[in-house]
């Protein structure tokens, strides 16, 4: 489900952040490979989007296909809880999971805040319901109960050469992670349906010696979005750019130009040509 903390589990995987998150739902939209390398295996981690349950966008099908497609590829399957949600509302993911002849693990997170009662309540639950599923405990964001939980999954991988050479650690390229961070700043800074109506696209880098030079497109639907988005003076967005810019520069290790520049499109989260263009198709 959406917001659970699928994202900040896989930085957990990982040692880093490579998934951006926030407090919001429906944060991650398309699906990101962490390929967690070691001298005796290789681990790719598939952060998919959260199952969207009434999709009111061709942007939110687009999402659900994204889910649908990680079902077909995976060899072990994680559903991840946060205690909050109920059982009823996994039904449609339960059932497609039973399909499935891979094994699977529910993960019960943000452990940390949750009594002791609920976390037993929810293993109950997801004990009924998935008879064969090992279940952990975990608390992504403190990294509490990562080591077992890795530890299990690699006893259930299959045998077969490294996908990736071992000193990649993802499948996108850099313009992917600059776009998601930008992103990221605007579902922390902006409320209501802001963070939701914008798409964030890289339009260039340019990686020199001492300095990477990055013009970003940040997409709203209405000219309403686009000045809350500059906001007064072009204050808001400098502040989203300052933020960016600090993650990238930590990502890629040198100094970052980043130009951000707001454009309407209309309705783009129900236009199937843009949404392919932006890797959703």
């Amino acid at each position: 489900m959406p917001n659970v903390g699928k994202s900040t589990l896989l930085n957990a995987f990982m040692g880093e952040k490579m998934a951006i998150v926030s407090p919001k739902p429906q944060t991650t939209r398309q699906r990101l490979f962490g390929i967690l390398n070691a001298e005796d295996f290789q681990m790719i981690f598939s952060d998919s989007p959260g199952f969207v349950l009434n999709p009111s966008y061709k942007l939110h099908e687009d999402m659900n296909m994204i889910v649908q497609t990680a079902f077909k590829d995976a060899d072990i399957i994680i559903l991840v809880n946060d205690g909050y949600n109920t059982l009823s509302e996994h039904e449609d993911l339960i059932k497609a999971l039973e399909k499935l002849p891979v094994p699977k693990v529910v993960v019960i997170n943000k452990i940390d805040q949750l009594k002791a009662e609920r976390i037993e309540s929810v293993k109950e639950e997801f004990t009924k319901a998935m008879p064969e599923s090992k279940i952990f405990e975990v608390s992504a964001l403190n990294k509490k109960g990562i080591t077992p939980l890795i530890e299990h999954l690699i006893e259930h991988l299959p045998l077969h050469p490294a996908y990736y050479p071992k000193d990649e650690i993802s499948d996108r390229p850099i313009r992917y992670f600059v776009s998601e961070m930008v992103r990221e700043k605007i579902f922390l800074n902006y409320k209501k349906e802001i963070p939701y109506s914008t798409e964030v696209v890289t339009e260039d880098y340019k990686d020199e010696e001492n300095i990477a030079r990055i013009t970003v497109m940040i997409y709203v639907e209405r000219n309403s979005q686009k000045a809350i988005i500059l906001g007064k003076h072009g204050a808001a967005i400098k502040n989203v750019g300052i933020q960016a810019r600090k993650d990238i520069e930590e990502f890629i290790g040198k100094q970052v130009y980043l130009e951000l520049t707001v454009k309407v499109r209309n309705n783009w989260r129900n236009d199937i040509n843009f949404l392919k263009k932006s890797g959703y198709r």
